[in-house]
């Protein structure tokens, strides 16, 4: 029986789903990782981390499932989480993670000259991470800028250099014709670092001899071309309609709707990612799990969800940012967490926060919305957050239309469904 594996490396975890070639779930599986280091703007966590978590969730799984039957392996990241490596894939600097805003100066570089329409607008851009980088200076042995799902795809497979479409849209890649822009070369962008781009769920190679036997895979195991962890919530879901729309509530707030036709408004923090012949229209805000989790533990929101009143408004007024700066649906490195007053009932608090990340919700719908897509009629939710009944009742208060918990709750089971799609 041929089984297919996705792998979701997250920020805090890695998470894997095997299914069958039916589509139908075999097992998952979780381990667990330490958070990002912060400073002001700054973000970044070592990869050897990611490796590591990778390497003990394939071990730990090949006590779950038949692993050496795994067909292909597809692996979802952090979108913008970018790192460089050596021409062997070994990392000279700690990646710098999807929320990292260190790089206005390199932002501002890329609004005078990016087209409008381009994703690589904004301090927590790709791009803008790689120029930042230049200026710190490169080391004279670097060959590759791959983003996290890229990195870990070398790393079972041995062949790095390699990206997809979705990862590179916020390193400037054009999806409208397909290729890199000609004014990159403006910016002064090293081009020669630039990864081959693919389409998520091209075969890149087999798992490396070694690792296979180290790991059980099996060395014909395929490893594909991968995606960004929002497009692989969106997969999971099982969405296809021009209009469905599905909300991951996770570390962040990510918000998609399938359209008929590509919309870019970078002043909003709004991208269009390919997939097939259609496109899915979003972006993704700084507030979800990371705010709540720096004001309580898991086991206080559990013990605390059952007293939410989510039919009675707290009338709580917060903008649940963790730290400064907003991409989506405020494009706005300079904005201010707004998260008090705080009252003293910590269940009124927890709701309020809740309330807060529900309304943020509805205005990124609501921009979707004026700016081409349709407004969802209903919303699917992925992510942690999902399994929360109080706050999606809520969310649906909020959006005023019906908000769905979808049965297939992990993101990596969109990369599992890539992997068996290629």
């Amino acid at each position: 029986m041929a089984l297919f594996l996705g792998i979701d490396v997250g920020t805090s975890g890695c998470r894997a789903v095997v299914i069958d070639e039916h589509g139908t779930q075999i097992a998952t599986h979780h381990v667990t990782m330490v958070t990002p280091s912060q400073k002001n703007a700054q973000r970044s966590q070592n990869g050897v981390i990611w490796w590591q978590a990778v390497c003990l969730l394939l071990k730990e799984f090949g006590s779950m499932v038949p692993i050496n039957e795994v067909s292909a392996i597809a692996v979802d990241g952090t979108s913008s989480t970018l790192l460089i490596t050596d021409e062997n894939g070994t990392p000279l600097h700690h990646g710098l993670m999807y929320n990292d805003a260190r790089s206005h100066k390199e932002a501002e570089q890329i609004a005078a000259i990016a087209p409008a329409e381009s994703a690589a607008h904004g301090a927590s851009s790709a791009l803008a991470k790689l120029l930042w980088l230049q200026k710190q200076g490169i080391p004279e042995n670097a060959r590759h800028v791959l983003h996290q799902a890229d990195w870990i795809a070398g790393r079972l497979s041995g062949q790095f250099g390699i990206s997809d479409e979705n990862n590179c849209l916020k390193l400037g890649y054009d999806v409208i014709n397909r290729c890199w822009p000609e004014w990159f070369e403006q910016l002064g962008v090293d081009c020669s670092l630039l990864p081959e781009v693919t389409v998520p769920g091209t075969t890149i190679g087999t798992v490396q001899n070694e690792l296979a036997n180290q790991l059980g895979l099996s060395p014909q195991t395929r490893v594909v071309s991968g995606t960004t962890d929002s497009i692989a919530a969106f997969l999971a879901t099982g969405a296809s309609e021009v209009g469905d729309a599905v909300t991951s509530l996770g570390s962040t707030l990510v918000l998609k709707v399938l359209s008929d036709k590509p919309v870019f408004a970078p002043e909003f923090g709004v991208y269009s990612h390919r997939l097939n012949d259609r496109w899915l229209v979003g972006g993704a805000s700084n507030c979800g799990g990371t705010t709540l989790l720096q004001h309580f533990s898991s086991e206080q929101l559990a013990a605390m969800t059952p007293q939410l009143n989510p039919d009675i408004p707290t009338g709580l007024d917060y903008y649940p940012l963790p730290s400064i700066g907003e991409r989506f649906p405020v494009n706005d490195p300079g904005l201010s967490p707004g998260i008090t007053p705080r009252p003293t009932d910590d269940v009124h608090y927890f709701q309020g926060l809740l309330e807060g990340i529900a309304t943020v919700e509805q205005q990124g719908y609501r921009l979707l919305t004026e700016l081409g897509t349709p407004y969802p009629t209903k919303v699917l939710t992925m992510g942690g957050g999902a399994q929360n009944p109080a706050w999606n009742r809520i969310r649906q208060n909020r959006l005023g239309i019906p908000v769905e918990v979808n049965k297939n709750t992990e993101t990596a089971l969109g990369s599992a469904i890539l992997a068996l799609n290629s």
